[in-house]
């Protein structure tokens, strides 16, 4: 086996970015989800609900993040001096907001008045306490550092679609080929070249996946998470993928080897 693909988001919810290789810090992939977009209420916003999100894409320019918005431009986001507590999910966490004006593009672009805010390396946002033990941080992802899927498990889904779908509609960080379709579901330690990943839980799937990642809209078919609910539900969801956390700090690179270490 070894690394197919690799993905970081920049900013939470946008579109992502195929990478040859990402550092890992404490949060996880070096600057994976340390921005957020948030309602007036500072409630978390998503494409679940704003899917047009998807045609918002974001590049890196050294430790900045540039996102273009239909319509609007480009924007440096850049984080200002007002803090916030916001929540995602239902963890309340301290951010900055970032400048005025690509929060206002942005509010713009979705007919809804958003804000951008980033999580700053004071802030702590704990890895979910029933799936590990260890005080460790996550940045606003979902619940976990990493997500790792296995690109022969897509193509197992994909047999079954009458329209087939990307990788890029499940949100990977890392992408693992030469493994048979659905053996991630028994993974529980990884070596990726020279870092060592535990995979935590399996990822339960939402209805994001149901939305084009070029086009923003989401598919009225409600495919692929129709298909997988048909065989791949479980008691914590529809799943697809798995959740995973790195033991230290280091860097992966698309072509390296992945070693499954599981035992038991």
């Amino acid at each position: 086996m070894r690394v197919h693909s690799l993905y970081i988001y920049p900013v939470k919810s946008l579109a992502g970015i195929p990478v040859p290789f990402f550092d890992m810090d404490d949060f996880g992939p070096a600057g994976d989800r340390r921005w957020m977009i948030v309602d007036s209420d500072r409630r978390f916003v998503t494409q679940r609900d704003y899917p047009m999100l998807a045609r918002v894409h974001t590049a890196l320019e050294g430790d900045c993040v540039r996102v273009s918005i239909p319509g609007e431009g480009d924007y440096l986001l850049q984080p200002g001096e007002e803090e916030a507590r916001v929540l995602v999910w239902r963890d309340w966490v301290k951010a900055v907001y970032s400048a005025a004006e690509a929060s206002e593009a942005l509010s713009r672009f979705c007919g809804v008045d958003f804000r951008f805010v980033y999580m700053p390396d004071t802030a702590f946002r704990r890895v979910d306490a029933g799936r590990v033990t260890e005080e460790r941080r996550v940045s606003f992802a979902d619940g976990f550092p990493f997500l790792v899927t296995n690109l022969a498990s897509l193509d197992e889904l994909n047999s079954r679609l009458e329209t087939p779908v990307e990788i890029r509609r499940f949100r990977p960080n890392i992408v693992v080929e030469g493994a048979t379709a659905w053996s991630e579901d028994d993974w529980r330690q990884l070596m990726i070249g020279e870092q060592a990943f535990s995979l935590v839980k399996p990822c339960s799937r939402c209805v994001m996946t149901t939305v084009d990642p070029d086009t923003g809209v989401k598919g009225s078919d409600l495919q692929p998470l129709r298909t997988l609910g048909q065989y791949r539900r479980t008691v914590d969801g529809v799943i697809f993928g798995m959740n995973a956390i790195h033991e230290a700090p280091g860097t992966v690179r698309v072509g390296d080897p992945v070693i499954n270490r599981t035992t038991g």
